[in-house]
């Protein structure tokens, strides 16, 4: 493989903003250079990056592509070309697949389809059960990203309500377990409630207010009383509410957290006001919910209360979205304009490019302990994005990726692009165009 110089950008790495080079050399980031470089140094590529900021990639902790069993929605191939497009390097798939991902075999599978398909870097959780402890200890942490338990309504089978399975995993288990929280009973009782009043056709405007507030925190709280119990490392996903922002600590760095939080965009971008005119595009688990908790959740990102930002991405077709409240499945595409998303928070005033970074690249690369990705630094993996923070372009049919062709985004005009993705030094996405001819790798952790 060639050199490759990524000459005169601005950087924005670990807090910092200032004009440098970098040399990739066979995948690694050989070098970095901060201020002018030499003339006369010769290399085999130079990209002149003069007007662009470059940044490293992102690594989305929270991503559900589908694959196995319903590749008709979505797949590995399709949704890791969505995902460079956006800036996404490295994801971590959830294991609510079919089959589900609760064995070492079944992750082994996933592992060998992403090798021959993905053009980003990747990771599989392996789900929890009531019935599969076993198959949780003998994972190895190096290899694989975490154990998903999902203490909530929405998955089936997956659900984890035996109160003794859960205290011996989070006391047997030194894996991150991350947690989708909400609370079953109180979710089916608000159910009833509205089908009381609507029958089968409840307004999809009442979707947090049976998912509500109660459901979320009951089941975090739930959880981190046990990660405190058992000292157990514990990451709680896609938090959608105010009240669950007092179970997290922001006086200590999230890297030295025992217990760790995430938000997903739509969760930042939407609210309770916007079902009107979205409909059951924007029905998520969990809900999204005020006003008010959309606020409260940016404050948290900027005061470290939550410590990363990632997608749950969920792709479903138009068909199956296009239903009834009650018929519509939950969840939706994200990953492709994830950060432009977050870039278009910036340009309003409302979030600096730096924490931005910290929250989409550092801070996921240190709570999963992921080896050398998620900052510029020379001998790390070469994953790295140009962005073209003055580029007016407006979300279309024609420019959305995803194998279910559609967005929440679509017809939002945004004011930034990536323009180059890096993946392991190679160059997988340029100016609208994927370039798959090399594949990613699959993460390791320093664990």
């Amino acid at each position: 493989m060639a050199k490759i110089l990524i000459r005169d950008a601005t950087i924005i790495n670990e807090g910092r903003k200032y004009k440098g080079n970098v040399l990739i050399n066979n995948e690694i980031i050989e070098k970095v250079y901060e201020g002018p470089i030499e003339d006369n140094i010769s290399f085999a590529t130079v990209i002149d990056a003069s007007e662009k900021i470059l940044v490293p990639g992102i690594i989305d902790v929270h991503v559900h592509f589908r694959e196995p069993g319903f590749t008709y929605k979505a797949d590995i191939a399709s949704e890791s070309r969505a995902a460079v497009a956006g800036g996404i390097t490295s994801f971590m798939d959830m294991p609510n697949t079919s089959p589900k991902t609760t064995t070492q075999n079944l992750l082994d599978e996933k592992i060998r389809i992403a090798e021959k398909s993905s053009v980003a870097n990747y990771s599989f959780y392996i789900g929890a059960t009531n019935n599969n402890l076993e198959e949780l200890l003998k994972i190895n942490p190096r290899e694989v990203c975490g154990i998903k338990i999902f203490m909530g309504a929405s998955t089936g089978d997956m659900i984890v309500d035996n109160l003794a399975v859960l205290r011996d995993i989070f006391s047997q288990s030194d894996m991150l377990l991350a947690v989708h929280c909400e609370d079953e009973k109180t979710i089916n009782n608000n159910l009833n409630h509205y089908k009381a009043q609507y029958g089968e056709n409840i307004p999809v405007k009442y979707h947090p207010l049976i998912r509500n507030a109660d459901a979320c925190y009951k089941s975090s709280a739930a959880a981190v009383e046990l990660a405190a119990k058992y000292n157990s490392r514990l990451h709680i996903s896609h938090v959608s509410t105010e009240r669950e922002l007092a179970l997290f600590a922001n006086n200590i760095p999230s890297k030295d957290k025992r217990i760790t939080s995430e938000v997903c965009i739509h969760h930042l971008w939407f609210s309770d006001n916007d079902y009107n005119k979205y409909g059951t595009r924007i029905k998520w688990n969990p809900a999204i919910k005020s006003n008010k908790d959309k606020e409260a959740l940016f404050k948290a990102i900027l005061n470290g209360e939550i410590d990363l930002i990632a997608t749950d991405h969920a792709p479903h077709t138009l068909d199956e979205k296009n239903n009834s409240y009650l018929k519509a499945p939950s969840g939706g595409p994200m990953i492709q304009h994830s950060l432009i998303a977050m870039l278009e928070f910036y340009h309003r005033g409302k979030i600096s490019i730096e924490n931005i970074i910290n929250k989409m690249c550092h801070t996921p690369a240190d709570i999963f302990q992921i080896e050398k990705r998620g900052y510029i630094k020379e001998n790390y993996w070469a994953d790295l994005l140009l962005i073209d923070l003055n580029y007016k372009w407006k979300v279309s049919p024609d420019n959305i990726l995803y194998k279910c062709k559609w967005s929440p985004f679509e017809n939002e005009i945004f004011h930034s692009a990536v323009s180059h993705t890096f993946v392991n030094g190679n160059l997988v996405y340029h100016d609208g165009k994927i370039i798959d001819s090399v594949l990613g790798k699959q993460l390791k952790f320093n664990r």
